[in-house]
């Protein structure tokens, strides 16, 4: 039996920056969709359901400048869309990408500010079924903010389905100390 040069420590590395690499591919497409998608809407309606992934996906990739101003156009146009089915995404989805860039820029109490909007949500249907984004929740724990995330969670409550709702069991786990895994609701 041969023994690689690399060890296991350098087959962990390795492994995790493939995946890395891979996950940045993936961040880069779906950017690059969001992107398309918002180029090609031919009314303001179509803008205004194109943005919110627009914005997240800018974030993601990095462009801070563009995430902010997607979201803060998202923001402004959510007056005239208050009784569209897209109009809880936006609420959760304007304030979301808001709160990202504030943490990154250590904005830390506007980063909750934008949290708790996110909560006011009316929700969606996707929201209602498969719960909301919990990203800037999850960046907020990081930095020790329990008691803005078990606010959200709560104001989450009044749409998410408690059928399909892992906000108990995430209120226990941040009582506790401890940092739940949000899974697929990071990238909602």
């Amino acid at each position: 039996m041969r023994k690689t040069c690399l060890g296991r420590v350098g087959i962990v590395l390795l492994c995790a920056a493939l995946f890395t690499a891979a996950w940045a591919q993936i961040e880069q497409k779906q950017y690059d969709q969001a992107m398309e998608k918002l180029n090609k809407a031919e009314s303001k309606l179509k803008r205004f359901y194109a943005l919110g992934s627009a914005a997240k996906a800018s974030f993601n990739i990095g462009n801070t400048n563009q995430a902010r101003w997607l979201a803060e156009e998202l923001q402004n146009m959510m007056g005239d869309f208050t009784s569209d089915w897209n109009y809880g995404n936006a609420v959760q989805d304007a304030n979301i990408v808001l709160g990202r860039i504030a943490v990154t820029e250590g904005r830390i109490e506007d980063a909750k500010t934008h949290l708790l909007a996110a909560g006011k949500s009316p929700g969606s249907p996707q929201m209602n079924s498969f719960g909301p984004n919990m990203s800037l929740a999850n960046d907020l724990l990081q930095k020790g903010e329990k008691a803005a995330v078990l606010k959200y969670f709560k104001q989450c409550a009044k749409f998410w389905n408690k059928k399909h709702s892992r906000l108990k069991e995430w209120t226990q786990q941040v009582q506790a100390g401890q940092n739940p895994d949000f899974g697929a609701n990071l990238y909602y």
